[in-house]
């Protein structure tokens, strides 16, 4: 077959106009950079990207962000603004031997016409390593331009040569307002929207899909397709689309929040910090959206777990023990309730006393274990109770405390003694750092 005659693989790009017969997110894809609402920092005038676009000075580009934010239209429009041919794949269903393939008719087109391909690879977070290496000869040469997009964050997900050789755009979730102006489009557009019969939509009907679309702006169209769809037209022909069919037309409101991969880990920090930053309500909203998302129980009082013994420590010796308790409760009691019990440790840990002496005294005896010569224990804190231990001095000159008045001997413990622990004045905390005080006045 010969390439240059090929209808699939014409150096012109494909029409990128959806049939009449498709879904209506499909249909209102933007065609040009002008119709693309949101990610104005990125596409803003002066932005990078923009530039880079309307220059046609294009390198290799990864589009990372949630569904429905805009990268596979993104890319398609790039696809329509430059000189490039454009083929396509899909990660999940494309093989080593077909990205071969492609490779190869890059290569002959860049060689007889000096002709790039920019090819767009959708979920390319789902390729391994080998998939991966398959393209880095080719990209580095230039013969292709690649735009990958992902949902997951790339510096885990794709390899670093490739991601050296790429520049890195974030898109993020569209706002309430550009999902509603997405939606007003919808509605009145008679061609590729849904402008060819009367439509009335209420702006609460619309601000409610805009809600419930978390930012996916193919979810909200999806919502009001069905929901126009579906209402017949009143006497005067005119369907009225109002928030009770909005209603209707949603199903649960999704929350974006992969178990494994980015959007999982930021919530989680979110939460943490939350809590460490002593604002209750912050918490138990990040808290209520990892529930919500069907985030695992154990998962995230593990995390309080943690953070009661990093963050809040002897300030509040009292956050470890209800953080372990509630650990029991939530296995035994299960989901819904457990959430209750969350709710309670979560919004306990957020308004105790914050302190991380214990954190920072074991990070510094640590540090001072890596790189100092291990110390030997003293003889006489060494054990004593097995045979031969009395000829070898073991135990001879340890002061039993309990024999002292105030319980205290003053002795050596270690011989090289560092001071880790210094406890703040902050809540319990606050009787170590007299206790302390008062132990150095026993010792002098």
């Amino acid at each position: 077959m010969d390439l240059f005659n090929s209808d699939q693989d014409s150096i012109q790009n494909e029409d990128l106009k959806a049939p009449a017969s498709a879904p209506l997110a499909s249909r209102l894809r933007p065609l040009k950079l002008s119709e693309i609402v949101g990610q104005e920092h990125l596409l803003g005038p002066g932005k990078l990207l923009r530039r880079v676009i309307e220059s046609d000075r294009l390198t290799s580009l990864i589009l990372y962000g949630p569904p429905g934010s805009g990268k596979t239209t993104l890319a398609r429009v790039i696809s329509k603004m430059t000189g490039a041919r454009f083929k396509t794949l899909n990660a999940v269903m494309s093989s080593v031997q077909e990205i071969r393939k492609i490779l190869e008719e890059a290569r002959v087109f860049s060689a007889r016409q000096n002709l790039r391909t920019l090819l767009f690879i959708d979920e390319i977070h789902r390729f391994n390593k080998a998939q991966q290496d398959v393209l880095m000869p080719d990209v580095e040469e230039g013969i292709i331009v690649l735009i990958g997009s992902t949902t997951h964050n790339p510096s885990f997900s794709i390899n670093g040569p490739l991601l050296s050789r790429s520049l890195i755009f974030e898109l993020t979730p569209l706002s309430e307002s550009h999902i509603i102006e997405i939606l007003k489009r919808a509605v009145t557009d008679p061609k590729r929207g849904l402008g060819f019969t009367p439509i009335q939509a209420e702006p609460e009907a619309l601000k409610h899909l805009a809600i419930h679309a978390s930012g996916d702006a193919r979810r909200a169209l999806n919502a009001l397709e069905v929901g126009v769809l579906s209402t017949p037209p009143a006497s005067d022909g005119i369907i009225y689309f109002s928030k009770a069919v909005a209603e209707e037309s949603c199903q649960r409101r999704i929350v974006y929040y992969d178990q494994d991969e980015d959007y999982h880990y930021d919530t989680a920090s979110a939460f943490i910090k939350s809590m460490r930053g002593s604002d209750p309500d912050a918490s138990v909203y990040w808290l209520a959206k990892m529930l919500y998302a069907g985030e695992d129980p154990r998962f995230i009082v593990r995390r309080i777990l943690i953070l009661a013994s990093e963050d809040i420590g002897n300030a509040d010796p009292q956050a470890l023990v209800l953080a372990s308790a509630g650990m029991q409760a939530i296995e035994f009691i299960g989901l819904p309730e457990a959430r209750i019990v969350l709710s309670q440790l979560v919004t306990y840990m957020a308004l105790a006393p914050k302190s991380n002496a214990s954190y920072l005294a074991i990070e510094r005896a640590t540090n001072d274990v890596q790189k100092e010569v291990a110390q030997k224990v003293p003889v006489h804190l060494r054990d004593k109770s097995y045979a031969g231990a009395k000829r070898m001095g073991h135990g001879e000159g340890y002061d039993y405390v309990h024999k002292h008045q105030d319980h205290y001997a003053k002795q050596v413990y270690v011989a090289r003694k560092g001071v880790y622990y210094q406890p703040t004045k902050f809540g319990y905390e606050k009787v170590h750092l007299e206790r302390l005080e008062e132990l150095k006045k026993l010792g002098s």
